[in-house]
C-alpha cells in the first residue's frame, strides 16, 4: 500500500505521471465502451480515463465532461462510432504526448483526432500518411485528406498522383472515388501515363459504377457516358492515341457518341474540317530526367534495298530484329543515388512489341525490378525516331557507384537502333557511365543497339 500511495515521487513530470495512469482504473472516474472493432463483431471493450485529463486536451471533451452536456453523462460512456485500438491511441496521446500508429489504425485515428478537436495529434496522423503515401493508397488517402480538409496532404497526394498515375491508375483504390477526384484527374495538365492508360482505367472506373446501380445488368457504352459524363469525355486526349490504339480500345467501349467518332476517323485520315472537340496537345511531362545515350539513330529502310540509314549519316551494321528468346543488355552504374521510372526502348512506325524488362545488381545477379508488357511505338519528336517507354509500377531505388544490368527480351517487328553510343551521358547533375554485358544475346553494346533513354528521378 505504501508503494501504492507514493508512487508519484518516482515520476518527476507531470507527463510522466498522467502517463503512469493512462489505460488505468487508479484515480479513474469514466469509463468508455467502444466496439472492439467497427466490423460485425458486437463485442466490446471498456477503457478507464480520468475526466481532468480529457477536458483539458480536448474542448469536446471538456463540453462532454465539465460543459452543459455533463449533468447527463453518466459515469459509463459508450461511443458506437469509435474502435477499441483507435481510441485507445487518442487517450495515449492526450495522457503521454505519444501515439502509436500504424496502417490499420491511422485513418481512424485522424477522424478521432479531427472530431475531438486535437490538432496536434491531427497533424501526426498526416505527417504518418505523407511518410507512408505510395501509388497503391494514395486515393483512399487522398479522400480522408479531402473529408478533412487537410491541404497539405491533398497537396502531396497529387505530386504522388502526377508522378507515379499510371500505378495509381491501376490501384484497386482508383475504382471506388468519388466522380469528382476522376474528373480532377483527367483534367490534370500533368500525368505520368499514356492517355490510352487513362481511358482505360476511366472505362474500369464507370464500369464499376454501373455495376453498383444495376449489379445483376451489364454495362454498355450509354450507361458509362451517362456516368461519366462530357466533363471527364472531352478532357481525355483522344486524338494522342494512334489510330489502331484508338478503333481496338476506345471504339469497343462505345462511350464515345457516333459523331465524336466520326470527327476522330477523319482526323486520322485527315479529312477533318471543324475543329476536333478533344485536346490535341500532350500533358506536361513530371520532374523525371531524360538521360541519352546514343548521339545517332538508325531506322528501318521502307525502299526494295532492306538496309539501314542514320538519320544524321549512313551507318553500316546489320538490321535489328527480336525473337524474344534473346535478350538485349547492358551494364551501367549512376554516380549519385536515383530512382529509376522506367527505360525507353526503340521500335517501329506502328509496330507492337512483346517485352519484359528486367534490372539487376550486377554482383549479386539479383533482380531488383521487373515489367513485362505489350507497347506500340510512337515518334519521339526531338530525335525522330520511334519508340516506346518502359515504366516500372514500382520505381527502382538505385545506390551511386554500384553496378546494375538491364535485361529486356523483345518480341516484335524490326527497329529503329542507336548508333554511337556514349560510355558516359550526363542528365540532371546524374552521370551514367555505361558497358558492354555479358548477358547480352542480341547485339546491344555501349555503342550500338537498343535502350536510347534512362528516364529517372
Amino acid at each position: 500500500m505504501f508503494v501504492k500511495e507514493s508512487w508519484q515521487r518516482k515520476l518527476p513530470t507531470l507527463v510522466a505521471r498522467t502517463t503512469s495512469i493512462f489505460n488505468d482504473e487508479l484515480l479513474s472516474d469514466v469509463k468508455f465502451v467502444v466496439p472492439e472493432s467497427l466490423g460485425e463483431s458486437k463485442s466490446k471493450k471498456v477503457i478507464p480515463a480520468h475526466k481532468f485529463v480529457l477536458a483539458i486536451s480536448s474542448p469536446v471533451f471538456f463540453a462532454m465532461l465539465h460543459g452543459q452536456m455533463a449533468r447527463e453523462t453518466k459515469d459509463s460512456i459508450e461511443l458506437p462510432d469509435c474502435e477499441y485500438e483507435s481510441l485507445l491511441e487518442l487517450f495515449r496521446f492526450l495522457y503521454s504526448d505519444k501515439v502509436n500508429l500504424s496502417g490499420n489504425n491511422v485513418m481512424q485515428v485522424l477522424y478521432l483526432a479531427n472530431k475531438y478537436m486535437v490538432p496536434s495529434l491531427a497533424e501526426k496522423c498526416s505527417e504518418y500518411l505523407c511518410d507512408n503515401l505510395t501509388a497503391c493508397n494514395v486515393f483512399c488517402i487522398l479522400t480522408h485528406a479531402q473529408k478533412f480538409c487537410n491541404q497539405s496532404l491533398e497537396d502531396r497526394c497529387w505530386e504522388v498522383i502526377e508522378r507515379h498515375t499510371n500505378e495509381a491508375l491501376t490501384s484497386d483504390e482508383f475504382v471506388t472515388v468519388e466522380r469528382s477526384v476522376v474528373e480532377s484527374v483527367v483534367k490534370k495538365e500533368v500525368l505520368n501515363v499514356k492517355e490510352v492508360e487513362l481511358f482505360k482505367a476511366v472505362d474500369r472506373w464507370a464500369t464499376k459504377e454501373c455495376e453498383k446501380k444495376s449489379p445483376m445488368a451489364l454495362s454498355n457504352g450509354e450507361q458509362k457516358r451517362q456516368i461519366l459524363g462530357d466533363e471527364i469525355v472531352k478532357a481525355i486526349r483522344f486524338p494522342l492515341m494512334s489510330e489502331k490504339i484508338f478503333m481496338s480500345v476506345v471504339l469497343d467501349s462505345q462511350i464515345l457518341t457516333l459523331s465524336e467518332v466520326e470527327h476522330m476517323i477523319k482526323h486520322y485520315s485527315g479529312d477533318l474540317q471543324l475543329p476536333l472537340p478533344f485536346m490535341e496537345s500532350a500533358r506536361g511531362k513530371t520532374d523525371h530526367f531524360r538521360c541519352n545515350r546514343f548521339q545517332k539513330f538508325n531506322a528501318p529502310c521502307t525502299g526494295g534495298g532492306g538496309g539501314y540509314y542514320s538519320v544524321t549519316a549512313t551507318t553500316a551494321g546489320g538490321s535489328w530484329s527480336y525473337n524474344g528468346a534473346t535478350a538485349d543488355s547492358i551494364n551501367f552504374t549512376v554516380n549519385k543515388p536515383i530512382t529509376l521510372h522506367g527505360i525507353q526502348h526503340f521500335g517501329s512506325k506502328g509496330g507492337d512489341y512483346i517485352v519484359s524488362t528486367n534490372i539487376k545488381d550486377t554482383t549479386r545477379d539479383s533482380c531488383l525490378g521487373k515489367e513485362s508488357g505489350t507497347y506500340t511505338a510512337e515518334k519521339e519528336v526531338k530525335n525522330n525516331y520511334y519508340g516506346f517507354d518502359v515504366l516500372f509500377d514500382r520505381p527502382i531505388s538505385l545506390e551511386a557507384n554500384k553496378q546494375y544490368t538491364l535485361v529486356s527480351a523483345i518480341e516484335g517487328p524490326l527497329s529503329w537502333y542507336g548508333a554511337e553510343g556514349q560510355m558516359s551521358a550526363e542528365s540532371g547533375g546524374v552521370q551514367f557511365s555505361f558497358s558492354d554485358s555479358d548477358d547480352d544475346s542480341n547485339g546491344t553494346l555501349v555503342t550500338i543497339g537498343q535502350f536510347p533513354v534512362f528516364i529517372f528521378s
